[in-house]
């Protein structure tokens, strides 16, 4: 049998209008660290209030999703590397992730209800086996064996395949 490998990864949005309060958290401290980060980037006398107009003036200012990402990291550790809103078919096991990268959708330093931001969380190494009945079938153990346990997360709206290994 060849074992392809790959990585899923899961994206959140999170807005004004985000309910779970670990959304809230990190929302209103990732508003906060643009709010600092971008003056440095704000430069001259003609201040741009949102994320794209700075972007159009200043192509540097894509450094500030890494910049106001930092905000979130201990949030994400609180995590402890499993994403809780997505779980196998059978409720079981959680999305494991092993990285994340935080990218600001929009953002005005004078108005917090327009910051919009998306996580993007990545998994590690997983063998897989296919689309079975609409869901991944998985394995988190990549050694070459005979035996596999398995993981079926069901396909879903911001659940992606982002990188595939195949085996030659």
């Amino acid at each position: 049998m060849k074992i392809t490998k790959i990585r899923l990864a899961y994206r959140i949005v999170i807005d004004k209008s985000s309910t779970f309060l670990w959304d809230k958290y990190v929302f209103e401290d990732t508003f906060k660290e643009y709010q600092m980060q971008s003056q440095q980037f704000n430069l001259g006398a003609n201040k741009k209030n949102t994320f794209r107009e700075l972007m159009s003036e200043n192509e540097k200012a894509s450094q500030l999703h890494f910049l106001t990402g930092m905000a979130a990291s201990g949030y994400v550790e609180q995590l402890k590397g499993y994403f809780h809103r997505v779980t196998d078919v059978l409720g079981n096991n959680y999305f494991p992730f092993i990285n994340y990268q935080l990218d600001i959708i929009n953002t005005d330093i004078a108005d917090i209800s327009k910051h919009k931001i998306g996580i993007t969380f990545y998994t590690p190494l997983l063998n897989y086996f296919g689309i079975i009945e609409g869901n991944y079938l998985v394995s988190k153990n990549i050694e070459n064996q005979n035996e596999y346990e398995t993981i079926m997360f069901p396909v879903q709206n911001n659940l992606s395949i982002c990188y595939i290994q195949t085996e030659d």
